[in-house]
């Protein structure tokens, strides 16, 4: 699979589109974007020896953390997961093993590359689709004598028989009613398509944890106990159509392909986020034991999957050696070198995300593509209402958004959520009721609405 060619500052760029500040972050995550493409143009065998740069985020909660990697891996086309380091367990202990997280990436990588593949063997599917459906269609719209075809050694003449050439008249003439959605209220009768046989052992030997395992077996006894009759079942004929379109997309895609590809879009293009690093990291000092124990353990078992090492996966094996790994964290209670000395050599590239400011809330409102104000304002378009904010009222939405940070704890960009929800919660309850209406959010609505909160600490301590 071929890596996007996009330059750090094309990459930093993109990033600025959903991500205000943070240009170290960006920065550093651009050139390990970058040098992946660059990995792929150096000869072998010295494109062996290259491994990725891993990279610690190191900042507050709701800075942008999640939200670069996320992007990163988009733009990319990359297979990419979300991991929390907190949900694993040291081996020997009930729990997520380490190596579910190469197994569930392996999973996205499969179905990203499946539903490429079906996208583009659509059209045929399509066209083989339609021509079932016709087949299904045509006994029902021509009378049985008529359908008689004779015997194919009787048949002397290139010219197909009058009764056949009528019938392909009349699939002709179906076809069109049914492109141009002339029966679409019709029901027809449909047999869903059977899923395919499970094969026992393959997926259990597979799973490394209990959870896994228990997982793999009920999937392979309901394949396995599946009854052999299905039932038929009526719908619309565009259900129908868009049913066997999928069950022949199915068929058309080569799965085996599909795996390999998959496979080697993880081993050359994952991106695993690596996040709450920071609650795996343990110290020593006072001769503290207990959960310090089982946090090392989770750091030694992470360790060989992020130096490199195979991981038995269901759909075979994936070698970790140039999965880039992005940790992150807060460290409020730790830091960076109270992970084990081996784990923090394999994170050469350390980046501290800056907390976030009155400004940049502004900036993260107004000039993001994906910003809260133009999502609320096309929710409440749905309902007739149309939203104006102007400048005062989003500065102090995002003067009480910083003020609450600073008074509690600092949740960063996530504390926005909260007070627009906050402010805009009585015109989403009413805007069914209200009809076409023009809002406009200045500076004195939003006084009006967070007023009595924003004066009363206790309770903004339970709805800011």
């Amino acid at each position: 699979m071929k890596t996007t060619n996009f330059t750090p500052r094309e990459i930093v760029s993109e990033l600025d589109r959903f991500i205000i500040g943070q240009g170290k972050a960006k920065k550093s995550v651009a050139i390990a974007l970058r040098n992946r493409w660059r990995r792929q143009q150096v000869e072998q065998p010295l494109r062996d020896e290259i491994v990725p740069k891993n990279i610690i985020m190191i900042g507050p909660t709701g800075v942008g953390k999640t939200e670069i990697a996320r992007r990163l891996a988009r733009l990319a086309k990359a297979p990419f997961i979300k991991v929390e380091a907190s949900k694993f367990t040291e081996v020997g202990y009930v729990g997520k093993d380490v190596e579910s997280m190469i197994r569930d990436l392996t999973d996205i990588a499969v179905n990203q590359v499946r539903d490429e593949e079906t996208r583009r063997v659509r059209v045929r599917a399509q066209e083989v689709a339609e021509d079932r459906l016709l087949d299904m269609l045509l006994p029902q719209e021509v009378p049985e004598q008529e359908l008689d075809f004779p015997d194919i050694d009787e048949v002397e003449k290139p010219q197909p028989p009058k009764k056949v050439k009528e019938k392909d008249d009349t699939r002709e003439k179906l076809r069109t009613l049914l492109r141009e959605g002339k029966l679409d209220d019709r029901t027809i009768e449909i047999e869903p398509a059977a899923k395919a046989p499970a094969m026992p052992g393959i997926e259990v030997v597979a799973a490394g944890s209990m959870e896994e395992m228990g997982s793999n077996l009920r999937d392979m006894f309901s394949n396995m106990l599946q009854p052999g009759g299905r039932k038929k079942r009526k719908i619309k004929v565009p259900e129908a159509l868009e049913m066997i379109t999928e069950e022949e997309a199915a068929r058309l895609v080569d799965m085996e392909g599909v795996i390999k590809d998959a496979i080697e879009r993880v081993e050359q293009n994952g991106i695993v986020f690596l996040d709450e690093i920071d609650k795996i990291a343990g110290s020593d000092a006072g001769g503290r034991q207990g959960p310090d124990v089982s946090r090392q353990g989770v750091q030694r078992d992470i360790l060989p999957i992020i130096e490199g090492s195979q991981v038995m996966t269901k759909h075979g094996m994936v070698r970790t050696d140039h999965i880039l790994f992005i940790a992150a964290g807060a460290f409020h209670m730790t830091k960076p070198s109270d992970l084990i000395p081996e784990l923090q050599g394999r994170f050469p590239i350390r980046v501290e995300l800056d907390s976030l400011t009155k400004d940049d809330f502004y900036r993260i409102l107004t000039e993001t593509e994906n910003s809260l104000t133009k999502q609320y304002t096309a929710m409440m378009e749905t309902e007739g209402s149309k939203l104006n904010f102007n400048k005062e009222a989003l500065m102090e939405v995002c003067e009480v958004a910083s003020q609450v940070n600073a008074e509690m704890e600092n949740i960063g960009a996530r504390r926005l959520h909260t007070v627009m929800e906050t402010l805009l919660e009585k015109l989403s309850f009413e805007a069914p009721e209200k009809g076409k209406q023009t809002v406009r959010i200045d500076k004195k609505y939003v006084d009006g609405e967070l007023a009595e909160i924003v004066k009363d600490r206790d309770l903004r301590r339970y709805i800011l």
